[in-house]
């Protein structure tokens, strides 16, 4: 899909109210591949979780015992939707075992596990430090947010969110690696949702793997990450909030998808 689609399909969703910020840029030579209003501030929902998973790999680095201590489930209030330790009988995970499940299925529990036991304001601290743009996690995740609380769980902008995955945290990645959620623009990607931890050959012969994070809310779909495709890599972030139908808004990110995918292969 060329570029001039894309544009088309800009203009037919701002008639419907709503709003992107889009970037995607080519990390060893900085070339962009496509850009919407990268500096505009959105809903991302679970992506500001990001900002915890590199809080806490910076702490794994100065103390790697963090990783093997114990967090008891019990000792914060139950929360729904995303994840699997709710349905889990395990009462307690290590640290690590936290950070990987909110890697790989945005875990809300686990999520509010480690903040209970890092706390919100060191991460927010990380999060002015690495996101100039204002991209920022405001809270624990709710199941009923009340008008004392912040009305979203995260806000971003593509721009931020380009310049983290130009240079991520190793041990990020290791935790985004095996991220289940393959609806939004990796759908363009042909991976096995449930394995793609290892690079995977594509129908060009091409190794590719990706590594991201969505977030997902009424009105708002994101999704940011690190592509690679035969060794050349893009960073992108693709993130929409919007007033109607949602099968629109994933089929013009898997375009988005599609269109830096093949912006890879070219060269």
């Amino acid at each position: 899909m060329g570029s001039e689609r894309l544009e088309s399909m800009d203009r037919a969703e701002t008639d419907r109210r709503t709003a992107w910020s889009v970037l995607a840029v080519e990390t060893g030579s900085g070339e962009v591949i496509v850009e919407s209003s990268p500096g505009l501030l959105l809903p991302t929902a679970s992506v500001g979780k990001l900002f915890l998973l590199h809080h806490l790999a910076e702490l794994l680095d100065e103390d790697p015992s963090l990783g093997r201590l114990m967090l008891r489930k019990d000792g914060v209030a139950p929360v729904a939707d995303s994840g699997l330790w709710q349905h889990l009988d395990a009462s307690a995970l290590t640290v690590a075992d936290c950070a990987r499940l909110v890697g790989a299925v945005s875990d809300n529990l686990a999520t509010n596990v480690l903040l209970d036991h890092v706390g919100l304001d060191p991460l927010q601290a990380v999060a002015g430090r690495l996101a100039p743009g204002g991209s920022m996690l405001n809270d624990s995740v709710r199941d009923v947010r009340t008008p004392a609380d912040p009305p979203v769980l995260s806000v971003g902008c593509a721009a931020d969110w380009v310049a983290y995955f130009r240079t991520p945290h190793p041990t990020v990645l290791t935790w985004l690696a095996p991220s289940a959620d393959l609806s939004m623009v990796s759908s363009a990607f042909g991976l096995d949702p449930l394995a793609h931890s290892e690079p995977s050959p594509t129908d060009l012969a091409d190794e590719l793997q990706v590594w991201s994070k969505t977030g997902t809310d009424d009105g708002v779909r994101a999704e940011v990450g690190l592509l690679d495709v035969g060794g050349r890599q893009a960073a992108y972030a693709v993130i929409c909030r919007f007033d109607g139908e949602v099968v629109p808004v994933l089929t013009r990110m898997r375009a988005y998808g599609t269109f830096i995918l093949d912006a890879l292969r070219d060269g």
